[in-house]
């Protein structure tokens, strides 16, 4: 595995920038960065997520997980399993509805991995994937 070099920028639309604060700065705790009065700049767990003022991109739930289906296109990050714990403890403390709830995936089985998708204020579907090992993210 190849230790990362480089962030990545995701830049997408909201409807409300307070509400944006409140849900990614407050809910998900990550830290503000530069902002302007049509757009707002986050540290996504390391990465760069820039939030401006528009439509947000449509979706729908063709994207199979297990029985589920989930929204696509769709976001997220890979975390160290007790940072997925904290993070899914956030959400569900703030009454997030979850579109998939907290749960493992492929338990036993290479690439074993807790996963959640929810949907930010603005419905911008989201997944969080949590593993043991961050080792294993590409196991097959």
């Amino acid at each position: 595995m190849w230790p990362m070099q480089s962030l990545f920028h995701l830049a997408f639309n909201v409807t409300d920038l307070d509400q944006a604060r409140a849900f990614y700065g407050g809910v998900l705790a990550c830290r503000e960065g530069r902002s302007s009065p049509t757009w707002v700049d986050f540290d996504w767990f390391g990465h760069q997520l820039s939030l401006h003022l528009g439509k947000p991109f449509q979706t729908e739930a063709t994207g199979r997980v297990g029985d589920h289906l989930v929204p696509m296109p769709h976001f997220g990050v890979i975390l160290a399993l007790r940072d997925w714990q904290a993070t899914a403890q956030r959400l569900t403390d703030a009454g997030t509805e979850f579109v998939l709830a907290p749960q493992l995936r492929f338990a036993g089985e290479p690439g074993e991995q807790w996963t959640m998708f929810f949907l930010d204020p603005f419905g911008n579907p989201i997944e969080i994937k949590g593993f043991a090992s961050l080792q294993s993210v590409f196991a097959s």
